[in-house]
């Protein structure tokens, strides 16, 4: 299977680590050769829309219902668990790492959600596309931690990222962070209200709509206690 449907963008500007990981059970390799390109947003990467043209909500789930946008999807549970908990909500996915797109496309099949479109790439290329104010919520749950210094400017939680997020975020919408990595909850108290975000909450436990992740679940192993914040977009 052709990896060119899963590197939409190859570019220096990486927020995230691998692509890939083990290698994938043959059911996994079917979800992403038989399932996923129906879940898959037209118009997102840039070789399907060079221009760059702005690609609505609309476009993706045919109405004007609101839309979130989880940044980093991981496993997938997280947004399979949105997606059933608020049925009336889309929820555009955005995830590089190839084995979490095809375990998130294994949850969709078996929780048969509906309102639900997955990019399997950048998330930088929604942002690119996406017009103004028309994201309602948005998530970055455990994100890639970049635990060294010279590092830490490839965190999603600057200027670089957070700018184009607040451009495609409505008035008042709620931005979720959950980091175990003291240092990221650092960088994210200083650099999202610069970038036009008010912090709303900060806190040790979990939203209560949370469900908890395999990464939430290592951490806690591990002993790191995590953070969760909201912010909201001024």
């Amino acid at each position: 299977m052709s990896d060119k449907p899963f590197d939409p963008n190859p570019t220096h500007r990486n927020f995230y680590g691998r692509r890939r990981g083990k290698t994938l059970r043959p059911s996994q390799k079917g979800y992403l050769a038989e399932d996923l390109g129906p879940l898959q947003p037209k118009g997102i990467s840039i070789a399907d829309n060079p221009e760059r043209r702005p690609v609505s909500p609309a476009e993706i789930f045919g109405d004007d219902r609101p839309v979130w946008l989880e940044i980093g999807f991981g496993g997938g549970e997280h947004m399979v668990h949105m997606a059933a908990t608020y049925p009336g909500v889309g929820v555009i996915g955005c995830e590089p790492y190839i084995n979490g797109v095809a375990m998130l496309v294994g949850k969709i099949k078996s929780a048969a959600v509906q309102n639900v479109s997955v990019h399997p790439g950048d998330a930088r290329d929604m942002m690119d596309v996406l017009p103004d104010g028309s994201v309602a919520k948005a998530f970055l749950n455990y994100p890639d931690p970049w635990p060294k210094t010279r590092h830490h400017r490839r965190r999603f939680v600057t200027p670089e990222h957070l700018l184009p997020l607040h451009r495609v975020m409505a008035p008042g919408a709620e931005f979720r962070v959950a980091t175990d990595i003291k240092s990221y909850v650092r960088q994210t108290l200083d650099e999202v209200p610069r970038a036009g975000f008010e912090l709303e909450s900060l806190r040790a436990g979990a939203w209560p709509d949370w469900l908890s992740t395999r990464y939430e679940q290592k951490a806690l192993r591990e002993g790191r206690s995590p953070t969760y914040m909201s912010f909201r977009r001024i």
